[in-house]
């Protein structure tokens, strides 16, 4: 996330200078074990406008997130996750609440909260594209005040692990989609920070350097007690390497919990049934709308559908069935992944019964 400021093309001879000793000795020692969240929001609220006209972004979202932990932050657009995310970067002032880095009040000593951050917005200018690949490394490594000269190893790890060590002297400006995106995740790696944010990480990256990603994010938590924040489309990315899941809704957090416990939460409430001949239009619409079936495709003399119901309501859907004349040829009970989770959850508006 580049400051307004435009950085000085001599990037060596600025992250040479002086700094602050106490700054590199603390951003460089992580949180694990202390007992203060790497993140902690309270009745975090933002409106905008005034009286009747004001719209709330937020309302009264608390969550705190423990050091060396992976956290999913989820919810569909307009759900206020960006405007939550904006305001631990200190980019937003909400109108109400509190948020912390590292125990640090983000509004009050901003400063002093942002030497543990690294952060990656979602688009195209995360990094300077006049600047080369290392030169931007350093930049932003001496923004967390470390020394080009104490972090060059570390440099030279995200350059090889992210496939950029031959186009470290290359100006980012040339660069595809892809790389671009590569450099902006580096240079937040880079700056060696306790909690790292992430909005759409594996956007614009090939299938081989997104798995790279999620064990590199693993490893950075189970091994360095990195925190990681995570806002992502992608389904497959937040199941793979988060260890709980922050859903949002219309401004308000509507689930939190493991990854495991959402997916056992549906994993019996989803079954895959064929049935003998073809259901009649008034026979789906009461599938439909009685037990949320779906989904329903003719297959030879057999039609499938997916219903989700619970104890009870499987009976009742096969008495249904058979009232209608069809007889149950197979049952299969479908294991939910997180995008399905996900979307029934975000429906709902957070009631799972």
């Amino acid at each position: 996330m580049p400051p307004k400021a435009r950085p000085d093309t001599n990037t060596e001879q600025m992250t040479d200078a002086d700094t602050d000793p106490t700054t590199e000795s603390d951003t460089a020692t992580r949180l694990t074990g202390i007992g203060t969240p790497a993140v902690a929001v309270e009745g975090l609220r933002k409106a905008y406008g005034d009286g009747e006209d004001a719209v709330t972004a937020v309302d009264n979202v608390s969550f705190s997130v423990e050091p060396g932990t992976v956290v999913g932050l989820l919810g569909p657009n307009g759900a206020g996750k960006t405007t939550t995310i904006k305001s631990l970067l200190g980019l937003i002032v909400p109108t109400e609440g509190s948020a912390r880095i590292c125990g640090v009040d983000v509004h009050d000593r901003p400063a002093e909260a942002y030497r543990h951050v690294g952060a990656m917005l979602e688009g195209a200018r995360n990094v300077y594209w006049r600047l080369t690949v290392r030169e931007n490394l350093w930049f932003y490594a001496a923004l967390a005040g470390r020394r080009p000269s104490a972090v060059r190893e570390r440099h030279d790890e995200l350059l090889e692990q992210f496939a950029l060590t031959e186009k470290a002297d290359t100006a980012v400006r040339e660069l595809s989609r892809g790389m671009k995106q590569k450099v902006s995740l580096a240079c937040t790696l880079a700056r060696d920070g306790d909690v790292v944010f992430l909005d759409e990480p594996t956007l614009g990256l090939d299938v081989e350097s997104s798995l790279e990603l999620r064990s590199e994010l693993r490893t950075l938590a189970d091994d360095e007690g990195m925190t990681v924040l995570l806002s992502s489309h992608d389904m497959d990315v937040i199941e793979a390497v988060c260890d709980r899941v922050i859903i949002m809704s219309e401004g308000s957090i509507v689930a939190d919990d493991t990854v495991e416990d959402l997916l056992d939460l549906f994993r019996t409430q989803a079954y895959e049934m064929q049935v003998s001949g073809t259901l009649s239009d008034e026979t789906r619409t009461r599938l439909e709308r009685e037990f949320d079936a779906d989904g329903f495709d003719r297959r030879g003399d057999r039609e499938r559908f997916v219903a989700a119901v619970t104890g009870d309501e499987f009976y009742a859907l096969t008495d249904a069935l058979r009232e209608s004349g069809h007889t149950v040829a197979s049952v299969d009970a479908v294991d939910p992944d997180l995008e399905e989770v996900f979307l029934r959850i975000t429906e709902n508006g957070g009631d799972e019964s």
